[in-house]
């Protein structure tokens, strides 16, 4: 499951040269080109946040789990309990694992919602109501 794991963010192994060939790896890879780890925000009682030091001192801030959500409706936003996660267009079992990202569908208080932004990365839930 590489999506849980850290990952490497420098150039593919496979892409070819211009005359066909594989390039060949020629050094090991560097601190600096490591990712962080999936946040994989759940479904919780509360709003929990993790505080991550990311490079050059600056404080992430990685939502572990979700209560609540900003919810973007015709009057403009409001806060509303998440009751349950519907589907997720990432993962088939993230719906069942109660794991929340972009694009994931989930049933609050007001109804139907999918999720607009990253929530591992930004530390909140922001959601747009379906009608």
């Amino acid at each position: 499951m590489s999506q849980f794991g850290s990952q490497l963010h420098n150039k593919s192994g496979r892409k070819l040269k211009g005359n066909g060939k594989i390039k060949k790896k020629n050094r090991d890879k560097k601190r600096f080109e490591m990712g962080g780890f999936f946040a994989s925000t759940k479904l919780g009682s509360e709003n929990k946040i993790s505080k991550v030091r990311g490079r050059g001192g600056v404080i992430k801030n990685k939502l572990k789990y979700a209560a609540f959500a900003n919810l973007l409706t015709d009057n403009g936003y409001k806060k509303v309990k998440i009751t349950s996660i519907v589907e997720s267009k990432d993962n088939r079992n993230f719906a069942r694992l109660k794991i929340m990202t972009k694009g994931t569908l989930i049933e609050t208080e007001s109804g139907k919602a999918v999720i607009i932004n990253r929530p591992g990365k930004e530390g909140i839930v922001t959601a747009k109501l379906i009608k």
